[in-house]
């Protein structure tokens, strides 16, 4: 799925909570070319919207708390929060944060699956999201790193509606038919102390390229560049604050 515009239960943003907004402004701002929102309002806080050009791209605060992971967090946009975050509940899942007003750009509320992996539910107002995806520099695809992946496909279509596309080594999500997503199972490769979650991927023109920006620019290598069939590449990245996101190229034509 080529997502072009802000779908109903589609990813529609995605904020990095991080121990030093400053810092990662800059490793963002170098590594996408990301500008920070020159027009914050005094009551935002730490809140900083980044922009691609002119169009919003992502959003970078400082966590809420010390024992908060550094980390993204995705966003999915929904007609009902208050209705989704019943529905979350009633299917096993947690509400983190009760639905709230955000002045008067949307509503808000953190919530999480089964397994404790926590993401966003954003139903706009004045705030639609982003204005861009799939672009070099924007978000274009989420995955969902998970120890139970039979809870997961039972839960997010009850929740939101979604396709489920399985096969031997990956699950895709979608809407109608178009995937905009997928679900990793996390086998003994990675550490018992990493929870279940979201993992945001940025279109870039090189993967390549990007990765060794990234690293110069003081990030870690959490996967290599990797080709996948079908002609994608991706990799994994680690900023120095520690927060993880994926980066991507997609062949020419998809």
């Amino acid at each position: 799925m080529k997502q072009t515009s802000v779908t109903t239960n589609a990813p529609c943003w995605v904020e990095l909570g991080t121990s030093d907004p400053a810092a990662a402004t800059a490793f963002y701002r170098e590594l996408f070319g990301w500008r920070p929102d020159g027009d914050v309002r005094p009551d935002a806080g730490d809140y900083t919207q980044m922009f691609l050009g002119e169009a919003s791209a992502a959003a970078i605060t400082l966590r809420h708390a010390p024992q908060q992971p550094i980390a993204w967090t995705v966003a999915f946009a929904v007609a009902d929060a208050g209705a989704t975050a019943k529905r979350i509940e009633a299917e096993g899942g947690r509400v983190l944060k009760a639905p709230s007003d955000v002045f008067d750009l949307g509503v808000f509320a953190v919530v999480a699956d089964r397994s404790g992996a926590a993401f966003i539910l954003w139903q706009a107002r004045a705030f639609p999201g982003a204005d861009v995806f799939n672009e070099p520099g924007s978000l274009g695809w989420v995955e969902l790193l998970t120890r139970d992946p039979a809870g997961a496909r039972a839960f997010y279509p009850a929740v939101f509606g979604w396709s489920v596309a399985p096969s031997e080594h990956y699950t895709q999500w979608g809407l109608d038919g178009q995937d905009f997503g997928g679900m990793l199972v996390m086998g003994e490769n990675f550490p018992p102390e990493v929870p279940p979650h979201w993992l945001p991927y940025f279109s870039v023109a090189d993967v390549d390229n990007t990765v060794e920006r990234a690293v110069a620019l003081g990030a870690q290598v959490l996967m290599p560049s990797y080709s996948m069939p079908g002609g994608r590449r991706i990799a994994v990245l680690r900023d120095a604050q520690g927060a993880a996101f994926g980066v991507y190229t997609a062949p020419a034509g998809s």
